[in-house]
């Protein structure tokens, strides 16, 4: 069973939603270079002072992108 996990950056105070939104360019830029053929990319807004930035990656590519990109947190979503 194939198994995704959501790498999560979180970003909180009043420069939250701008900072996600600028990190998420930063994703898609190093998904670009690296021709990474991950498809789910974004960030979201869940508060007026707690946004993310998001990547979804397969349980076999977690370790190497966690241990790259650093993310704060992870989730498995499937």
């Amino acid at each position: 069973m194939k198994r995704d996990i959501k790498l999560i950056w979180d970003f909180k105070g009043e420069a939250a939603q701008k900072t996600a939104e600028h990190h998420f360019i930063h994703l898609k830029e190093y998904i670009a270079t690296e021709n990474i053929s991950i498809e789910l990319v974004g960030h979201e807004t869940l508060s007026d002072f707690h946004s993310i930035a998001y990547m979804v990656v397969s349980e076999e590519e977690m370790r190497t992108l966690r241990d790259i990109l650093k993310p704060h947190r992870g989730e498995r979503i499937s």
